[in-house]
């Protein structure tokens, strides 16, 4: 029989997103996987033209694009979650769905991404993952993108599983890039993930980055060269999240590299000059207590040029020293905090002021979000833990709290485990057993560390540029902006949805803030929005909507009285919102020498 000619094929890709250690691909983000797969295909010789590209949420809410799966030479379907969570802009697909793909689809079927290490019953903690190639033709134990390449070359008859080399993702990232515009949170609402390196030569217990070997890098020129093909197909947010450190980038997989840094960020800039987002993920922690001089380096040259309200993660995982030497762990409580201190002294300044001169927060400090603060990853349920584990999690988020320093999130959550980890043989058992004390120490992670640091890094009246409003609830409207780790904000009233608004904070749950639009029209804004500002209650909002129109937000502020915090949420003129500037707010770069 003739093998089809790769010009001929029909090939439809089905996007279940992924949720990794070091990589993150639900709405509104995309992940590498469809887009190296897209440029794969291309690269094997099938037209951008015969490549369909489906989310998981398209096909539930409209059964004409099943057609596309059933219709196609070839359907290869990506996705996996090898960390629990949940998600606002879209739900992975469950493993009845992927199975249903595959009945669906009358051509050959690819199965591919970090589903190859395990599927559970859901994507939550404290399970054991197996492995199920649920009812495809192939699976790729390998990469999925060197396997859709190489099926192609094969006349659809199969691959050998492997590992593609970063020679074939310099070409694969650019060709797949035109793949995002299929997407449909494009071109407004989507961030586009960005690979750097993978593996980890590190082997903590529970993950999965470690199953793809030691740390890999691409280069400057290959990362900035993938950012100009998808800046010219309409992305204008970006993620520098797959990676286990961006600290050692260019580096020999360890040390930091300043200099390869400010190639990399420059770059980025340099070809997507009206980005939107320019954000991070991952940053190993003992990097920067190992070599604090080059890491604090190395964190200005990101501060310079990233977006504000950046995180970088960090694996702490367990502050129990007892956990950290049973799993191993590499960073010590002590080493941790020493790690947040650096990043909160070099990067969680706000534009606005010089870094010196700004206070990290209260009234005066300027009204942006930090440049890159960290954030904290805890696991529970990893051997060795017991109930004197959740004290020595929670007396490290004190003495953070108690110094005065800022974290943009705490990530707490439940193990799972995976064949190919040491989890594997511990299992999920102590996650299990220790449910209940996990639950109640979580609330009270929530009610003592999560509200009132929220306070400390977005005080009243800072604003957040571009939220993009998704949902209504109970009367109000709520959204977020674009970013790593974004903060779901609340709106009063129900507005209307799929555009964006600057917002101006007034109050905070626990992991949730409420805002009105900033700059506030006095003469046109409702009740529910007036009254939401610091010191306007009910009767100061009459006034002020009985004696409209104002001719400025001083004569408002007048009727309101002295208590309301009128000006500051109704004056336009905060740094990077409505002023013209390169960096907005960055201090001058050190010299490369």
């Amino acid at each position: 029989m003739t093998a089809p000619d790769p010009s001929d094929l029909s090939v439809t890709i089905i996007d279940g997103y992924v949720d990794e250690p070091a990589h993150f691909g639900v709405p509104p983000y995309v992940s590498t996987y469809p887009r190296f797969t897209a440029g794969a295909l291309v690269d094997a010789g099938v037209p951008q033209s015969n490549v369909t590209y489906h989310t998981i949420d398209e096909l539930r809410d409209d059964r004409r694009k099943w057609g596309d799966v059933a219709d196609a030479d070839l359907m290869i379907y990506v996705g996996g979650m090898t960390v629990p969570g949940k998600y606002v802009g879209g739900t992975p697909a469950e493993p009845d769905e992927v199975r249903e793909l595959a009945w669906t689809a009358d051509g050959v079927t690819l199965l591919g991404g970090p589903v190859r290490f395990g599927v559970g019953d859901e994507n939550a903690g404290a399970q054991e993952m197996e492995r199920d190639d649920l009812d495809y033709d192939f699976v790729a134990m390998g990469d999925v993108e060197a396997a859709a390449f190489d099926m192609v070359e094969s006349g659809l008859e199969g691959f050998g599983n492997r590992i593609r080399d970063y020679d074939e993702v310099s070409r694969w990232s650019s060709m797949g890039a035109f793949v995002v515009e299929q997407h449909p949170n494009h071109p407004d609402y989507l961030i586009a993930e960005l690979e750097t390196s993978r593996g980890c030569a590190y082997r903590c217990s529970f993950c999965t980055e470690p199953l793809y070997g030691d740390p890999d890098f691409r280069t400057a020129p290959d990362v900035v060269s993938e950012v100009d093909a998808l800046s010219d197909h309409g992305v204008r947010h970006f993620r520098l999240g797959r990676q286990a450190d961006i600290l050692a980038f260019g580096g020999d997989g360890e040390a930091p590299n300043p200099d390869a840094l400010r190639q990399l960020y420059g770059g980025i800039r340099e070809v997507a000059p009206d980005l939107r987002t320019l954000h991070l993920d991952n940053m190993n922690p003992v990097t920067i207590t190992d070599y604090p001089e080059a890491s604090r380096e190395a964190i200005e040259v990101i501060a310079r040029h990233n977006t504000p309200g950046d995180t970088a993660a960090f694996g702490l995982e367990s502050a129990d020293p007892e956990v950290r030497e049973k799993n191993n762990l590499l960073v010590s409580a002590e080493e941790c905090l020493e790690a947040v201190r650096v990043v909160n002294e070099a990067a969680g300044w706000r534009p606005g002021e010089a870094p010196a001169d700004a206070p990290n927060f209260g009234d005066s400090a300027p009204r942006r979000l930090p440049k890159l603060l960290p954030g904290i990853n805890l696991v529970h349920g990893l051997e060795g833990e017991t109930a004197d584990t959740f004290e020595h999690n929670k007396e490290f988020l004190d003495s953070v709290m108690d110094e005065g320093l800022m974290l943009r999130r705490v990530n707490v959550r439940q193990v799972m485990a995976f064949e190919g980890t040491e989890m594997a043989e511990t299992g999920a058992e102590l996650a299990r057993e220790h449910k209940a004390e996990f639950k109640r120490y979580k609330r009270e992670v929530r009610e003592t560390v999560d509200r009132p640091m929220l306070e400390r890094v977005m005080p009243t009246g800072t604003v957040l540029p571009d939220v993009y409003l998704e949902y209504h609830e109970d009367g109000t409207t709520f959204g977020r902006q674009l970013g790593t780790y974004p903060i779901l904000v609340g709106v009063p009233g129900e507005r209307e949805l799929g555009r964006t608004i600057d917002v101006g904070v007034v109050d905070w749950g626990y992991r949730s803030v409420t805002g009105v639009p900033y700059p506030m029209d006095l003469n046109g804004a409702s009740m529910n929005e007036l009254t939401a500002i610091p010191g306007i209650g009910k009767s100061a909002a009459g006034d002020l909507v009985v004696n409209r129109p104002y001719a400025s937000a001083a004569e408002a502020a007048e009727v309101a009285g002295a208590d309301a915090d009128l000006t500051r949420f109704a004056d336009a003129g905060v740094p990077g919102v409505d002023a013209d500037a390169e960096y907005p707010g960055a201090p001058a770069p050190r010299s490369a020498d």
